[in-house]
């Protein structure tokens, strides 16, 4: 796992630091892809990984996937991620998080820290007992950015949703819309509830199967088992789980209009994005339409470390930018040939330098 630098997902990681506490039984790698905005900063994933090297892969692919969402939301921010590596019964101390706590505030705020997969704001406070650097705490007072970014999140994909709707089907509004959501925890059922207040035809599938089935019937809409969700004929297929999911596979038995959902690294590899655009579905690149948790994140911390008070309204000043973000990103892939990915990329990477 030393030789990170041999993986296919290195970019030329500022730092990569791999974490043991043999006392609290904490292994962890925190991958800084780049500071040059400002300091890394992206959540910390609690996962049960099959193999090392899987982690390794994880860490590196997620944190230049914020270095891309933080520039390309306008915030002062570099990215960076971490992992912690959990056993199988995914087992979670005091101890464990206040070891890396400790590897956090080593870094000396090269690194800032929120929540992610398997980690929750109650973790976040506790890791904030040992660090700084440390944001998705609790709100502080009435108007203040701050919590769990899972609604912002949310937010952020419904509006991008609505701006692909309109952009490929040239509807002003998802009413009628066939939306087929993969995943219904905090961020896709988030999206699900609020696609249904407008009137949206879902569809809903999620690992833990009971949740989905509730949540479908709660909101009037149908469930499908996981394996089934990806090829459901629909207008919109909405990824909100974990990444790498558009492969060969994935891509081919798609039967809709547009992908846009919450999932990071949602393409396998790089020429997955070339393969989804020549089928002609639209695409919303991730770290554009998913930058809602982020922004929140971003502005709580600025306001805690610099003293300034943006707050709640500069969170949703932010996240209402997303839609328009999304158009220019399409505008240029039509006008250029280029899948939407990698025009996302070219601009991220004109931002951070790369």
């Amino acid at each position: 796992m030393t030789a990170f630098w041999t993986e296919a997902d290195y970019d030329d990681h500022e730092l990569v630091q791999l974490v043991r506490d043999a006392k609290s039984g904490l292994t962890a790698i925190i991958a800084i892809h780049s500071t040059h905005l400002g300091p890394g900063a992206g959540g910390t994933r609690f996962w049960h990984y099959s193999e090392p090297k899987a982690a390794m892969r994880d860490a590196l692919r997620l944190s230049r996937g914020m270095s891309y969402k933080n520039a390309m939301a306008g915030l002062p921010m570099g990215g960076g991620k971490a992992v912690i590596l959990a056993d199988e019964a995914r087992t979670k101390t005091p101890e464990l998080l206040a070891a890396f706590g400790d590897a956090v505030e080593g870094l000396g705020g090269k690194y800032v820290t929120a929540e992610d997969v398997g980690i929750t704001e109650a973790d976040m406070v506790a890791v904030s007992e040992r660090t700084r650097f440390v944001s998705g705490l609790p709100v502080e007072g009435e108007g203040s950015a701050g919590g769990d970014p899972g609604p912002f999140t949310a937010m952020g994909i419904y509006l991008g949703i609505k701006a692909a709707v309109k952009h490929k089907l040239g509807k002003d509004s998802v009413e009628g819309v066939h939306i087929a959501v993969q995943g219904t925890g905090s961020v896709g059922g988030g999206v699900a509830r609020l696609l249904a207040k407008d009137g949206a035809q879902l569809t809903l599938s999620d690992i833990n199967e009971e949740r989905a089935q509730a949540m479908a019937r709660d909101l009037g809409g149908e469930f499908v088992a996981p394996d089934a969700i990806m090829s459901t004929a629909c207008d919109v297929f909405s990824p909100n789980a974990l990444g790498a999911i558009l492969d060969d596979e994935g891509i081919a038995c798609l039967d809709c209009a547009i992908v846009a959902g919450g999932a990071n690294n949602q393409f396998a590899r790089a020429k997955h994005g070339a393969m989804l655009s020549e089928r002609g579905i639209l695409y919303a690149p991730d770290y554009v339409i998913n930058a809602g948790g982020i922004i929140s994140v971003a502005q709580e911390y600025l306001d805690r470390q610099q003293g300034e008070k943006g707050g709640i309204n500069e969170v949703r000043k932010r996240i209402a930018q997303i839609p328009a973000r999304l158009t220019q990103i399409w505008q240029e892939s039509e006008a250029t040939g280029v899948s939407s990915d990698v025009v996302a990329d070219r601009m991220a990477q004109k931002l951070i330098g790369r």
